[in-house]
C-alpha cells in the first residue's frame, strides 16, 4: 500500500484533502520540479482564459467558411484537427472577441479530454474558442522558450500537474487557475535551444504528411475527372415513384441532383458495390457499465482518424471480458476500419495488430482479393466519393446511422492497378511523415523529462 503523510501547514491551494491529490508519485514529481528554479505558467502568460462562458454559440451558428471555432474534439498532440473543423462569422467573433486566440497561441480542454494542446498554427490564423476550452497566449518568450513550454506541458511533469489540478468525479474538469498554477522548472542557461529545433522538425513533418495526402486525393479526383465537382442543390426535380420504391426513401435530400452526378462519374470507372470487395463485420456494445481506466482498448467512433487509431478519450475494457470478445471483434491488421454511426465515413487501415475491441459504431472491412490497394480503398470512403453517400444514406438524423446494407452498397470506382499503387504509395508516405512527426515529439518530451531529472 502506498500512501503520504501531509502536514496540515502543506495543503495546497483551495486546501484539497482528497488522497488522490498527494499520492506519493505526484509529490515526488513536484518534488523534483521545485528542487531547481522554476516559474508558473502564470508568471510566463500575458493571458490564461476559458472560452465564453455559456456562450449563446449554437450549433445552426457554425458555418462552412469565416473564423475556425475550435472545439474539444478539434484538439490533438500540438495541431488542430481541421477534418471536422466549424467557422463562426466575423459578427459572431466579434461579439466574443475576448476569447480569441492568436498564431503561436496555445489551446487545451478543460473538461472530459484533458491533458492535450494544440498550437494556433499559420495556416488557422486567428481563430475563437469553445467553452469547454482554455486558451494561453504566452507573454514575447523567444521560439526556444515557447517550444520547450509546450514540450513540458506535453511531457509527464506537465501532465501530471494538471491531471493532479482536475476535479470531479464523471468527468474531470480544470479551471484557469489551475492552469495558472503549473509550474515548470526554468534555468538560465541555453540548453533551451533544442527544443526550438524539435518544433521545427514536427512542423515540417506533418505539413509533409498533409502534402502528400492531399496528393493523393488530388490524383485520385482528377482520375475520377472530380477535381472540380460541383455539390451545389437545385430547387426541384422530378423523381420516378420507382425510384422511391427501390431506394425505400421519399425525402427530397435522398434524390439530389449531386448525388446521381457523383454516381454517374464513379460509374464511369467501373464503379463496384462495396459488398463485392470486402467482407464486412460488425463492432460490439458491451454497454458503458464495462468501461475502465485501464486494461484492454475499446475502440470507439470518437478513436478514429483517417490517419489512425487514436488515444482520445480511451476507454478500456477488463482482461476476461477482453478474451471472451477478442475472437469476433478484435480488429487485425491490413483490415479497413470503418465508422458508420455519428461521424460515418471515416475509414482507416490498420497499420498493425492491436489488443483491443472495437465498437459497434465501427465496421471490419476486409478486402476479398488483392486486385484492389487498402489504402486506395480507404482514400476512396473519405474522399467526396464515400462521403458523399454516406450523407446521401445517413442524412436527415439528429444522430447519423449508416446502415450496414447501405454500406453494402456504395460505390467505389475501381481505377487501374498502376494508378491506384501510385495513389496508395503517396498515402503511405503521409503516414510515414505523421508517425516521424510522432516520434519527434515524443523524443522532445523525452528531452524535457531527462533535463528535470539528471
Amino acid at each position: 500500500m502506498q500512501y503520504s503523510i501531509i502536514q496540515k501547514s502543506q495543503l495546497e491551494g483551495a486546501h484539497r484533502l482528497d488522497a488522490e491529490y498527494y499520492q506519493p508519485e505526484y509529490l515526488d514529481l513536484k518534488n523534483k520540479i521545485t528542487s531547481i528554479e522554476f516559474r508558473s505558467i502564470k508568471d510566463l502568460s500575458e493571458k490564461v482564459f476559458s472560452g465564453p462562458f455559456g456562450s449563446t454559440l449554437k450549433s445552426e451558428s457554425y458555418q462552412d467558411f469565416g473564423i475556425p471555432f475550435i472545439r474539444i474534439g478539434d484538439i490533438a498532440d500540438i495541431f488542430i484537427d481541421k477534418d471536422n473543423l466549424v467557422y463562426i462569422s466575423e459578427e459572431e467573433h466579434k461579439r466574443i472577441y475576448s476569447t480569441h486566440l492568436n498564431i503561436g497561441d496555445i489551446v487545451l480542454s478543460k473538461i472530459a479530454t484533458i491533458g492535450k494542446l494544440s498550437v494556433i498554427d499559420d495556416e488557422l490564423g486567428e481563430v475563437n474558442i469553445s467553452e469547454n476550452n482554455i486558451g494561453i497566449r504566452l507573454q514575447s518568450l523567444n521560439e526556444n522558450v515557447r517550444a520547450y513550454v509546450l514540450f513540458f506541458l506535453l511531457s509527464k511533469f506537465g501532465q501530471f500537474q494538471i491531471f493532479r489540478m482536475a476535479s470531479g468525479n464523471i468527468q474531470l474538469k480544470l479551471n484557469v487557475s489551475d492552469i495558472e498554477n503549473i509550474l515548470l522548472p526554468f534555468a538560465k542557461d541555453n540548453r533551451n535551444k533544442i527544443f526550438a529545433d524539435y518544433y521545427s522538425q514536427v512542423i515540417e513533418e506533418r505539413r509533409k504528411s498533409i502534402k502528400f495526402y492531399q496528393q493523393a486525393q488530388n490524383l485520385l479526383l482528377e482520375e475520377l475527372g472530380l477535381e472540380n465537382f460541383e455539390t451545389e442543390n437545385v430547387s426541384a426535380r422530378i423523381v420516378n415513384f420507382s425510384d422511391v420504391k427501390s431506394a425505400g426513401r421519399m425525402d427530397a435530400e435522398y434524390f439530389q441532383v449531386k448525388y446521381e452526378k457523383l454516381l454517374k462519374k464513379v460509374e464511369e470507372k467501373n464503379g463496384k458495390i462495396l459488398g463485392e470487395i470486402v467482407s464486412i463485420k460488425k463492432g460490439i456494445e458491451p454497454g458503458a457499465e464495462s468501461y475502465l481506466e485501464e486494461g484492454k482498448k475499446f475502440i470507439r467512433v470518437s478513436n478514429m482518424s483517417k490517419f489512425g487509431i487514436s488515444d482520445n478519450d480511451q476507454k478500456y475494457l477488463s482482461e476476461d471480458l477482453y478474451k471472451k470478445l477478442k475472437e469476433d471483434f478484435e480488429p487485425k491488421k491490413g483490415e479497413i476500419l470503418l465508422t458508420k454511426d455519428a461521424t460515418p465515413g471515416i475509414a482507416c487501415v490498420l497499420k498493425e495488430d492491436t489488443e483491443g475491441i472495437i465498437a459497434g459504431g465501427i465496421l471490419r472491412l476486409k478486402l476479398k482479393n488483392k486486385d484492389i490497394e487498402d489504402e486506395y480503398l480507404a482514400l476512396c470512403l473519405n474522399s467526396v466519393v464515400g462521403q458523399m453517400q454516406a450523407e446521401r444514406d445517413a442524412g436527415g438524423s439528429v444522430i447519423a446511422h449508416w446502415k450496414p446494407e447501405q454500406i453494402k452498397n456504395v460505390l467505389i470506382p475501381i481505377l487501374p492497378k498502376s494508378t491506384q499503387q501510385k495513389i496508395a504509395d503517396l498515402i503511405r508516405q503521409s503516414h510515414k511523415a505523421r508517425k516521424k512527426a510522432r516520434e519527434l515529439l515524443e523524443e522532445a518530451k523525452r528531452k524535457v523529462e531527462e533535463l528535470i531529472e539528471k
